[in-house]
């Protein structure tokens, strides 16, 4: 299946993380959203962000290898690629985008966001047709 999925990442405590090429990014303690896609296979593509061992090769792998995150929720919808950036926009109206995370081939001031309310999220996740994926940790 392709589509595109939602991350929703806690990261305990306050966190400098590298991020490859964006260098290092000073992440406050809380819950951050990331927008991707996977073109090929959605399951592959989460399962691999579920693996803390791996290559690094996008931006969220570099947050994802740091001890202090943990994603807790995975949601996901069959759709192309450019519902991405649609759907990362509209999470960026009402949070705080980490500038150029994410978006390096787009035109998106960002894919990750730290999270206002969880409530505006569970709405833009029903109103865009969104399931959740069970997720073991």
């Amino acid at each position: 299946m392709k589509g595109v999925y939602i991350l929703l990442i806690l990261i305990e405590g306050h966190a400098a993380v590298n991020i490859g090429s964006l260098g290092e990014i000073f992440f406050d303690e809380g819950f951050y959203v990331y927008v991707g896609s996977a073109q090929n296979s959605l399951e592959k593509r989460v399962a691999r962000h579920l693996r803390r061992d791996k290559r690094k090769f996008w931006h969220i792998d570099y947050l994802l290898e740091n001890e202090r995150t943990k994603i807790v929720e995975v949601f996901y919808k069959e759709a192309d690629k450019k519902e991405e950036c649609r759907i990362a926009n509209k999470i960026g109206e009402a949070n705080k985008p980490i500038k150029g995370f994410g978006s390096s081939d787009c035109r998106c001031e960002s894919h990750l966001f730290k999270l206002n309310t969880y409530d505006l999220l569970t709405k833009i996740l029903r109103e865009n047709s969104f399931s959740r994926l069970m997720v073991h940790s």
